[in-house]
């Protein structure tokens, strides 16, 4: 069988990326997890899952360690521990501020994910707003909005005909009113990288605003406020090198000063008084805390201004090269697979993060992941990857055709409509990749090496 026609020329730039690359990976949780194998022995594992999770940083794991035995509630106590918190939680507002170049006057926000970012917004979001989401994002993108006007916009096929799309939806709107575009920098599902300076610049001269979901794009590629000109971004910190359980809204504050608090509680209420009535009035902060009422997660938000920090201190230049040289290994090994389908919206010259997903032929892509995982020790994604409108689409199937965030019902050896996604990072080593790709040349070429079924709806190993 004959290679794929960008195999060779892929191949080429992969050589070439590696002559160019030197830096190493920085070092990350869990890189010497090793795991047993179904044929036997045990192995180092590979995890490939990056867009899903991210493993922490060995540097913000340490950060928080030393942090730990000085624990203390923020903004409620006298004591030491509780003042030595409160200026470690503002100092790591401050350090998010400048990882993301804010401009003077933003506010950043944290919250639990992007998805609760994203629905922070939406909450906020002056009545009569009208929100334009393309298809192609992710369900925390997709999804929150369900209170507005909502206008779905059809998946491009070019970064020129994203913007050309939406110029068009914005321009049949009713230009006085408030509106809002949600896009995502980076695609959890191809990893392309979206125009986000000229939809900001679309949306601003329509009298539109944006905001921008950097769950993808800020543990990949440096993202400024500024410079992109956006009006708010949304990130996790659990997708750049933090643990689980933190999140990032920043952006412009007069939304957000003028909605009710996201949730009512201590916090975000500044004063608190009895009417001669019984009832109660309040006077909500005008500050950041309005939407971060309750005890917050102090260890979740300053592990992510560790992250921020040791990512600018390694520096992203060297940080993207390096991955840069990981696409490509990937990419011309699977090339060299004629049964691979690599899912793309804007072609194989665009530029990517370390996300890719791909179908394999005479393969359900649950059995191909869980061969992956039970034979070589190496952990990847399938499914819907929570963008089911963009993966039907890519598939060719029916957009509006239900399915799961998990794997699919059909069993090993039945055709499924669904993806494996490989994902990667500052933390892969060079092995990883290259077992990746050799794992899916020997299960296309010799088969899997043991039998398997579902289970709970999983592909799983049949151990008799």
């Amino acid at each position: 069988m004959s290679a794929h026609p960008h195999a060779a020329a892929t191949a080429e730039t992969a050589a070439e990326s590696a002559d160019a690359c030197c830096a190493a990976p920085l070092p990350v949780l869990g890189r010497d997890v090793t795991v047993p194998l179904v044929t036997g022995g045990e192995v180092t594992y590979a995890a490939l899952d990056y867009a899903a999770s991210a493993p922490a940083l060995q540097r913000v794991w340490d950060d928080v360690a030393a942090y730990a035995p000085y624990y203390g509630s923020v903004h409620r106590g006298a004591g030491y521990l509780s003042q030595l918190s409160t200026d470690l939680f503002e100092n790591s507002r401050a350090t998010v501020a400048e990882f993301l170049d804010c401009r003077p006057g933003d506010q950043v926000v944290f919250t639990r994910s992007t998805t609760d970012s994203l629905n922070l917004l939406a909450a906020t979001l002056p009545a009569g707003c009208e929100v334009f989401v393309f298809e192609t994002e992710h369900h925390a993108s997709l999804l929150p909005w369900q209170d507005a006007r909502v206008t779905y916009l059809n998946a491009p096929r070019t970064p020129e005909q994203a913007v050309a799309t939406l110029e068009r939806a914005l321009a049949d709107r009713d230009p006085y009113g408030p509106a809002l575009v949600c896009v995502t920098g980076a695609s959890n599902v191809t990893g392309e990288l979206w125009p986000v300076r000229e939809l900001a610049a679309a949306a601003h001269a329509h009298g539109a605003r944006i905001v921008l979901d950097a769950a993808q794009l800020a543990p990949h590629h440096p993202v400024s406020v500024q410079d992109l000109d956006v009006d708010w971004i949304a990130f996790s910190g659990h997708k750049l090198y933090a643990p689980f359980g933190s999140g990032v809204l920043a952006g412009r504050a007069d939304w957000l000063q003028d909605a009710e608090p996201y949730l009512a509680g201590g916090g975000a209420s500044r004063k608190v008084a009895r009417r001669a009535d019984g009832g109660v009035d309040v006077e909500w902060h005008t500050t950041a805390a309005r939407h971060e009422a309750g005890s917050p997660n102090v260890i979740g938000v300053y592990s992510i201004a560790s992250a921020c920090k040791a990512l600018t201190e390694a520096g992203f230049d060297s940080l993207v090269e390096r991955e840069r040289h990981l696409i490509a290994t990937v990419r011309a090994g699977l090339a060299e697979v004629p049964e691979v389908k690599v899912l793309s919206l804007f072609g194989d010259d665009a530029p990517r993060v370390g996300v890719i997903s791909f179908v394999v032929e005479g393969w359900n892509s649950s059995h191909f992941a869980a061969a992956l995982s039970a034979e070589y020790g190496i952990g990847v994604r399938d499914g819907l990857f929570c963008a089911h409108p963009l993966v039907r689409t890519l598939l060719g199937s029916d957009p509006g055709t239900q399915g799961e965030c998990g794997a699919p019902e059909a069993a090993p050896g039945e055709k499924s409509l669904n993806a494996i996604r490989v994902s990667f990072g500052a933390g892969t080593p060079d092995e990883h990749v290259e077992r990746f790709v050799g794992a899916v040349k020997e299960l296309v070429r010799d088969g899997a090496r043991w039998n398997y079924r579902t289970e709970d709806g999983r592909c799983v190993p049949d151990r008799g």
